[in-house]
């Protein structure tokens, strides 16, 4: 799942996917991207309860790898951005 969290889940929505997490549990791998942080799960999934369940299936045997830095798919825009801004920086010169 790409974006956990980017948008805040409806009451239903929330407990629909703490039913798929809930049925994935100890039986297959479960991949999460999120900008959003553990402690602010409750705000995105809209009740502290259905996130704390959810967390605790989610973070049982888990791996969670912070990674800070540059957006990946912003790499190839910056790029382009700075070619453009060489150009013009070597045309004022």
């Amino acid at each position: 799942m790409d974006e956990l969290g980017y948008l805040p889940l409806p009451e239903d929505g929330a407990s629909a996917l703490f039913q798929v997490i809930n049925q994935r549990y100890l039986k297959s791998s479960t991949i999460l991207t999120t900008n959003v942080g553990i402690a602010d799960r409750a705000g995105a999934f809209g009740d502290a309860t259905v996130a704390a369940a959810m967390l605790d299936r989610l973070l049982h045997r888990a791996t969670v790898v912070g990674i800070d830095g540059p957006s990946y798919r912003l790499r190839g825009h910056q790029k382009h951005s700075d070619l453009i801004r060489q150009g013009v920086n070597a045309r004022v010169s």
